[in-house]
């Protein structure tokens, strides 16, 4: 879908590289270019004997690796060569830096005007917040996520995984597409902002519209949810929990049936969508002295059967292990090309005919060379040069 783009990612950590990678998954070429000494993900724990970090593993599947030095003047223009034969660029530094280091979209523009240039910032490029550190917890915090998540009268609760980061990625790729597909119909590239603050606020949706519309502010329910019931997770007899929506009256009759509850429809207290939210807790009562006849397990093969919306809460192992999570590919053996040695990696979820097979995670500088010879038409003599003076970095031996 998006063969033939090509993308230069000078982001770094989670994020950026996320969104660099779903470019990836969809067909562009993605040249990872990193910073003297590689990406700092790199290092992050946990790390095999084989030096590989999990955290980077995850993120940058499919892409090639370059190392410049962007405040050597070589190492710039070495940059610059690239961007001439590029779609897009992406990254994802403080906000005053891609103009001390030449690198704005002004600056790219004027060497390639088809260039479009997807920017991904912490809070604000301007005022107080714009030097702002915003990671991924500080984000959270500040856009309301974590005042809804959790349980109720809880402590605030972050999202388990890096949910800000990781959406910032998400919209950044989105933003590249929609900018080369201006350049490719106008011939004229574009500069995206995407801020992490922006996103998980754009995230709010019906929350943040309820309090805007009615002045509703919402909180915490635990996995209780805020307008229909029952909606929730619910122990069974092993203590295994298991999350069950049967939404809408022909869901819920379903439900009663299955758990072989009939009477629950008849109760006043639970006959409409409005009596049960308003004895919610009464309800939760009534399943959970139920669902504690059987394990998770029976009850999700059960609902499962009658065709209720329901799942048992798996661990991440349980997840990765799941029938359908393999069928669909999204547990890829994949050879690591130092060694042979075939790795589980995460797949790709866009799934389109054409759909590239990505590579294990690159090297740190495995490419520079190679890139910087059939790409920019650099001589082995001038990227010797380069490497000498410390504009790139090369593969090591």
């Amino acid at each position: 879908m998006l063969s033939g783009k090509t993308v230069l990612d000078l982001s770094w950590i989670l994020g950026g590289p996320f969104g660099g990678q779903l470019l990836a998954q969809l067909g562009a070429e993605v040249i990872k270019i990193e910073p003297i000494g590689g990406d700092f993900a790199r290092t992050v724990p946990p790390v095999s004997d084989d030096e590989d970090s999990a955290f980077f593993l995850s993120v940058n599947r499919g892409k090639k690796s370059i190392a410049l030095d962007l405040k050597h003047p070589d190492g710039r223009e070495a940059f610059y060569d690239l961007v001439r034969r590029a779609d897009a660029v992406i990254y994802g530094f403080a906000p005053d830096v891609p103009g001390r280091l030449k690198i704005d979209y002004a600056s790219l523009a004027a060497i390639n005007p088809r260039i479009s240039v997807a920017q991904l910032i912490g809070l604000d490029d301007k005022g107080k917040y714009a030097k702002a550190p915003a990671f991924d917890l500080v984000v959270q915090a500040m856009s309301g996520l974590m005042s809804i998540n959790g349980e109720e009268n809880g402590r605030p609760t972050r999202v388990g995984y890096q949910v800000a980061d990781l959406a910032g990625g998400l919209y950044l790729a989105l933003g590249a597409l929609a900018a080369m597909l201006k350049a490719e119909t106008t011939g004229q590239g574009e500069h995206v902002q995407v801020s992490l603050l922006d996103c998980q606020i754009a995230m709010l949706t019906w929350q943040a519209q309820g309090y805007l519309s009615f002045g509703t502010v919402p909180r915490a329910m635990g996995s209780r949810h805020a307008m229909i019931a029952p909606s929730e997770a619910y122990p069974a007899g092993d203590g295994r929990y298991i999350a069950i929506s049967p939404t809408g009256e022909s869901f819920w009759r379903k439900f009663c049936e299955a758990i072989g509850r009939p009477d629950l429809p008849d109760d006043q207290r639970f006959g409409t969508a409005t009596e049960r939210m308003k004895n919610v807790d009464a309800l939760a009562e009534e399943i959970t002295e139920t669902l504690r006849t059987k394990t998770a397990r029976e009850w999700e093969a059960i609902l499962m059967e009658a065709r209720v919306p329901a799942a048992v809460v798996n661990r991440v192992d349980e997840a990765l292990a799941t029938p359908v999570v393999r069928e669909r590919g999204m547990v890829e053996e994949v050879v690591r090309p130092a060694d042979g040695k075939a790795t589980a990696l995460i797949g790709s979820p866009f799934k389109f005919r054409d759909a590239p097979i990505l590579a294990y995670p690159p090297a740190l500088a495995a490419d520079t060379a190679t890139v910087l010879m059939q790409r920019c038409g650099y001589s082995h003599e001038r990227i010797e040069a380069l490497a000498s003076v410390g504009a790139i970095q090369l593969a090591a031996e």
